[in-house]
């Protein structure tokens, strides 16, 4: 009796030591959900859009600083560098469909695709923003052009890639096309 092992009850689920930390990122899953929908009601274009259109915004006032802080050839380098950065956004904005072509089955292919992100990609999240924090206190470089170009690049990193991630990962917005299982809830609402 005294030699016994002690036997504790086996788990009714695997244990994994990082699933209660999984969902850590739900506020800012959210905040980019109300984004695209707010973005989605006020511009009645798509939600794929935000995401390019906040790297033009974000890489504008990057050439905008650079323009301030840099002069001759530093400005050049940055300047094309960022145009360069600029090209895919643009291409997306363009090339991307055009307005009033989000409707039900857009909705819900970009809503099963949120829920795959979301569901697999949760850890790239996570670590895009320990990078996001990390970047610009690591990043230095020797003279003054290239370490304001070092932190030009990490406000870049910092302000676009964690926000894609999560604009990717979040629930879109319903669409307003007159199909049924949208506006069913709106017509309730209303009486």
């Amino acid at each position: 009796m005294g030699n016994e092992p002690l036997s504790l009850p086996l788990p009714s689920a695997p244990y994994r030591g990082i699933e209660p930390f999984r969902f850590v990122d739900q506020p800012m899953l959210q905040g980019a959900s109300r984004a695209l929908q707010i973005w989605h009601e006020k511009s009645r274009r798509s939600p794929d859009e935000l995401g390019p259109a906040w790297e033009l915004i974000v890489i504008s006032c990057l050439i905008a600083v650079s323009c301030w802080f840099l002069s001759g050839t530093g400005w050049l380098i940055a300047a094309s560098t960022l145009m360069l950065l600029s090209l895919r956004p643009a291409w997306k904005l363009l090339a991307g469909p055009k307005r009033g072509e989000y409707d039900a089955r857009a909705y819900r292919a970009r809503a099963a695709l949120a829920i795959r992100k979301r569901e697999t990609e949760w850890s790239v999240r996570m670590l895009v923003l320990l990078i996001s924090v990390c970047l610009p206190m690591i990043a230095r470089a020797g003279d003054q052009s290239g370490e304001l170009f070092i932190l030009g690049a990490g406000v870049w990193f910092v302000l676009t890639v964690p926000v894609n991630a999560y604009l990717a990962a979040a629930e879109p917005p319903k669409p307003n096309d007159g199909d049924f299982a949208f506006t069913r809830s709106r017509t309730l609402a209303a009486f």
